[in-house]
């Protein structure tokens, strides 16, 4: 089953903190995976921080088309102990 995405918050740098559905928690660290041409733009902190939750999509979604399957946000959480 696809991790479903209900909430993220901006944390600091390319920090999100990440809620999914089935109530996992946590923060992503998405500075390294910046890549590519879609990414490059969010490598500007204002860029980065203009993200939503795509009502549909279930996933971090920004204006320019770039977009993390959630099921490799769910994968990148780092859930405190």
């Amino acid at each position: 089953m696809t991790p479903r995405l209900v909430e993220a918050r901006y944390v600091k740098n390319y920090v999100l903190h990440l809620r999914f559905a089935d109530g996992r928690e946590g923060d992503v660290d998405l500075e390294p995976e910046l890549h590519g041409e879609v990414f490059e733009a969010l490598r500007d902190p204002s860029s980065f921080r203009e993200f939503r939750v795509h009502p549909e999509l279930h996933t971090v979604t920004w204006s320019n088309g770039a977009d993390f399957a959630p099921e490799f946000l769910y994968n990148l959480l780092r859930v405190p102990v």
